[in-house]
C-alpha cells in the first residue's frame, strides 16, 4: 500500500513515498526535495560470505535525462560512472557504512536511482537521506538514522541547502552528515575559512540534521520492519587467550618498529608464525578451517588493540613521536626539466611527485553529467601504484579511492587558482605516489601546490595540508597529528585539513565510530593549523612565490580583442580561413601537429593564442588582425596583384583583404587589356570605393592618380608664356 510522509524543511517540501516503486527490495523510498526525485533501494544478500570484511556497496546513479539531456558518444546511453558520480557515492558510503555492526557477512547494497533533478535542491543530499531511510524502514541490521546537509556562507550568515546562485557568492561549501548525537562526516571546501568559523558551520549544520533524522524516525516507527537478527559467532575463551599468550608480545615489538616494511614483515611474521603453530595444535579438530579463521581474526584484534593501548595509555606512538609531531619533512622543486612545473614533497615515507602542466583554453575538460557546469579549466589527478606501499597489484583505470583523493587535492588548491582573466590556460597537476605511509591526499596537496609555484602559475598563497587522527577508550581520546598508515588503519577517524596561513581551503572527515563531539573537532582543528603552518614554513623554504616567468617549454600567451561580429571572418567558411592562419603561421601540415599554434577565440570578442615561440605568436596576431581590419573609403592603399584578367587585376590590400580593380578604373586614359600595365605581384596604388551589394570590395587606381590636366589648361598656359 502506497504511503505518503511529508515535512516543510526550511521552506522547501521534503516528501518521501514508499509502498508503490521497487517492492521486491528490502527497502524502498522514493524522495522528492523540490523537483529533485531520488529512488533509493537496499538489498540484504540472503547468504552469508566467507571474506574477512563487511560486503557493502553503495552505488549512485546519473540518469541523464533526469536533467533533459541524451548521452554523448556513439551508443547514446549511460557509460561508466562520472567521477561526480563516483565522489557522490563516496559521499554516501562515509556517513552510513558506521552505522552496521562490522561482523555482518551478508552483501548489502544501496542503489540510488537519479529520476529528476532541480539543481537547487542537491540529489547528493536527497540521496543520503533515501539511503538512511530505505535501510531504516526494511529488515536490514542498520543503526541509523543518519542524513546530512550543505552550509554555505554568504557574508556572516550560514546557510542551510543554499541554491546555486547562493553557492555562486558564498565562501563555504560544506557538505556534513551525521545522526541525531553526532557528526560522523564532514567534506568542505572554502575561501581560507577560519577554524572558528568552520567549527561553527559544522555545528549549525548539525542542528539541522537532527530535524532530518526525527523526521525518518517517524516514519520508520510507523511502516518499519522488524530487523533480522544478525548471528555473529563466537570465538572460544580458551583459544584467544592461547592466541595472545603466544603472540602479543611480538606483534609489540613489531609495532615499536620505526620502519613501516620492516614493522609490516615482523608483525606478518609472527602472524604467520602463530597461524602454523595453532595448525598444527588444532590438526586433528574437524572445525580445523574455522578455527584458523578465529585466530587470524584474534591476531589483528590483538594488533589494533596493542596499537590503540600504547597510545590511549602510554601515549606511544608506534614510530615513537610525540602526539603532535609531524614527520620529517622535505621539498623540492624542477626535478623533471621538459614539463611545465615539478616538485616532489616527502613526509616521512610519503612521497608525491606532482607536475604541472598548462595547455590552451580549449583543452579544458568537457564534463558530461548532472550539474549545471559543462567544463573545467583546473584538474588535479591522482595516481597510486602499488609500488608505493611495496605490493602488487591491479593497474587500470582509476579507483573510487583515486578518484576522491584526487577531487579532495583540486578542490584545495582550486580556492588559491587565478581566475581565467587572470591566467587564461587550461591547469592540469598529476600526483604520482611514489611511496604511501598514510595521507598520500594530504602530500599530493604539498607536492601540488609547489609544482603549480615552479610552473609560474600565479596562485594567491601557497597551501599545504595534514591529516589528523583519533583514538578513543570509553570516554577518553587522543588527537593524532599526521598519521601514519597504521595508526590510519586501526584509529577512529582520518581528519584531513588543508589551507593556507590564514584560513581553511578544504576539509575532509571519516570515522569508523557513530560520531565525534564539538570538544573532539575544536582540538583537531586548532591541533591541525599547528601543523600546517609547520609544513608551509618547509614549503616556503623552498619557493616562496610563484615564479614571475613560465617554463621554456610552456606555452606564452597573447590576448586581445577583436570586434565580436567579426569572429566569423577569422574563423571562415567551414574553418577555412583559422585553418590557413594556423599552418601558415606554425608552418606545419595539420592543424593537429603539436607544433601548430593554438588560437581560441571568445563569443565576447576576446582572441588567446598560444605557442612556445613568440615570433608564431606575433605572426598570427598579424594575419588576425588583418582579417578583422576593415577598409576605409576613400582611403588610399598599397596593394599586391595577385590576379590579372582582361576585366581588371585582383589586389590583396593585406593577407585575407582582396579587392577588384575594374579595367574601368586602372588609368585616366581608356586601357584595353590589364595586362598591357600589370602582372601578378607588382605593387599598385589603390583608393578604396567600399563593398558592393555582393559584398565584394572595389578599389580604383585612377581615383588614387593625380588628375591629368584638361586640354584647355594646357593652351591657356601655352598663350600665357608666348605673350
Amino acid at each position: 500500500m502506497k504511503r505518503k510522509f511529508e515535512i516543510d524543511f526550511l521552506g522547501r517540501k521534503l516528501v518521501v513515498e514508499t509502498g508503490e516503486l521497487a517492492k521486491q527490495a528490502n527497502g524502498s523510498v522514493l524522495v522528492r526535495y523540490g523537483d529533485t526525485v531520488i529512488l533509493s533501494v537496499c538489498v540484504m544478500g540472503k547468504n552469508t560470505i566467507t571474506a574477512d570484511f563487511f560486503p557493502l556497496t553503495v552505488l549512485y546513479q546519473e540518469k541523464l535525462y533526469s536533467v533533459g539531456k541524451i548521452p554523448g558518444g556513439f551508443i547514446k546511453r549511460e557509460g561508466r560512472p562520472t567521477d561526480e558520480a563516483t565522489l557522490a557515492a563516496r559521499i554516501i558510503d562515509r556517513p552510513i557504512r558506521p552505522m552496521f555492526n562490522e561482523n555482518l557477512r551478508n552483501e548489502i547494497q544501496v542503489i540510488n536511482t537519479v529520476l529528476s533533478v532541480d539543481q537547487d535542491n542537491s540529489p547528493i543530499m536527497t540521496s543520503l537521506f533515501g539511503s538512511s531511510l530505505c535501510l531504516g524502514i526494511s529488515d536490514i541490521p542498520f543503526d541509523g538514522p543518519v542524513t546530512g546537509v550543505v552550509v554555505g556562507k554568504i557574508g556572516k550568515k550560514f546557510i542551510i541547502n543554499p541554491t546555486v546562485e547562493e553557492l555562486e557568492s558564498s565562501s563555504l561549501n560544506l557538505t556534513v552528515a551525521g545522526t541525531k548525537d553526532a557528526i560522523c562526516m564532514v567534506e568542505a571546501g572554502s575561501q581560507e575559512l577560519s577554524e572558528k568559523d568552520m567549527l561553527e558551520a559544522i555545528l549549525f549544520g548539525h542542528e539541522h540534521i537532527k530535524m532530518l533524522c526525527e523526521f525518518q524516525e517517524e516514519i520508520i516507527k510507523e511502516i518499519g520492519v522488524e530487523k533480522k537478527e544478525l548471528t555473529v559467532s563466537k570465538i572460544d575463551e580458551a583459544l584467544e587467550k592461547s592466541v595472545k599468550d603466544y603472540a602479543t608480545k611480538g606483534i609489540l615489538e613489531g609495532i615499536k618498529i620505526k620502519d613501516k616494511l620492516k614493522s609490516y614483515e615482523t608483525v606478518e611474521n609472527v602472524k604467520t608464525s602463530a597461524l602454523e603453530n595453532f595448525a598444527e595444535v588444532y590438526a586433528d579438530d574437524e572445525n580445523i578451517d574455522q578455527i584458523l579463521k578465529d585466530v587470524k581474526k584474534i591476531l589483528d584484534e590483538i594488533e589494533a588493540s596493542e596499537v590503540r593501548r600504547l597510545i590511549t595509555e602510554e601515549k606511544i606512538r608506534p614510530d615513537g613521536r610525540a602526539m603532535d609531531e609531524i614527520r620529517s619533512l622535505d621539498a623540492q622543486i624542477d626535478l623533471l626539466p621538459r614539463t611545465h612545473g615539478s616538485a616532489l614533497f616527502t613526509r616521512g615515507q610519503t612521497q608525491s611527485l606532482a607536475t604541472t602542466t598548462l595547455g590552451a583554453l580549449g583543452e579544458h575538460q568537457i564534463l558530461d553529467g548532472l550539474g549545471l557546469e559543462e567544463t573545467k579549466r583546473f584538474m588535479l589527478h591522482y595516481n597510486f601504484p602499488q609500488f608505493s606501499v611495496g605490493e602488487t597489484g591491479r593497474y587500470g583505470s582509476p579507483g573510487r579511492r583515486e578518484i576522491g583523493h584526487g577531487a579532495l587535492g583540486e578542490r584545495a588548491l582550486l580556492q588559491v587558482m587565478p581566475s581565467e582573466e587572470e591566467f587564461p590556460y587550461t591547469v592540469r597537476v598529476v600526483s604520482e605516489i611514489l611511496e604511501s605511509n598514510g595521507s598520500s591526499s594530504q602530500a599530493t596537496i604539498c607536492a601540488g601546490c609547489l609544482s603549480l609555484m615552479a610552473a609560474g602559475v600565479p596562485i594567491k598563497k601557497p597551501v599545504a595540508g595534514i591529516a589528523m587522527g583519533l583514538i578513543t577508550k570509553d570516554d577518553k581520546y587522543t588527537i593524532l597529528t599526521d598519521i601514519a598508515g597504521l595508526e590510519d588503519h586501526m584509529g577512529d577517524m582520518d581528519f584531513k585539513v588543508a589551507g593556507t596561513r590564514d584560513g581553511i581551503c578544504a576539509l575532509q572527515m571519516d570515522i569508523k565510530i557513530k560520531g565525534v563531539t564539538k570538544a573532539i573537532l575544536k582540538e583537531a582543528l586548532a591541533q591541525a593549523k599547528k601543523a600546517r603552518l609547520q609544513i608551509l614554513d618547509v614549503m616556503e623554504d623552498c619557493i616562496k612565490e610563484p615564479r614571475k616567468e613560465l617554463s621554456p617549454y610552456a606555452p606564452k600567451i597573447e590576448t586581445f580583442t577583436i570586434n565580436p561580429d567579426k569572429i566569423k571572418d577569422v574563423i571562415g567558411r567551414g574553418g577555412e580561413m583559422i585553418t590557413k592562419i594556423i599552418l601558415d603561421c606554425s608552418h606545419v601540415k595539420t592543424v593537429n601537429d603539436k607544433d601548430a599554434v593554438k588560437v581560441d577565440l571568445e563569443d565576447d570578442g576576446r582572441v588567446i593564442i598560444y605557442h612556445t615561440d613568440p615570433e608564431i605568436i606575433k605572426n598570427t596576431k598579424e594575419m588576425i588582425l588583418n582579417v578583422v581590419r576593415e577598409v576605409e573609403v576613400d582611403e588610399i592603399y598599397t596593394g599586391t596583384i595577385t590576379k590579372v584578367e582582361d576585366f581588371g587585376c585582383f589586389v590583396e590590400l593585406w593577407s585575407g583583404c582582396e579587392g577588384l580593380v575594374h579595367v574601368s578604373q586602372l588609368a585616366h586614359e581608356r586601357v584595353e587589356k590589364t595586362s598591357q600595365l600589370f602582372k601578378v605581384g607588382d605593387k599598385i596604388v589603390v583608393k578604396s570605393l567600399g563593398y558592393d551589394n555582393r559584398g565584394r570590395l572595389n578599389l580604383s587606381r585612377k581615383e588614387a592618380l593625380p588628375k591629368p590636366k584638361t586640354k584647355e589648361k594646357i593652351d591657356k598656359k601655352k598663350e600665357d608664356k608666348h605673350e
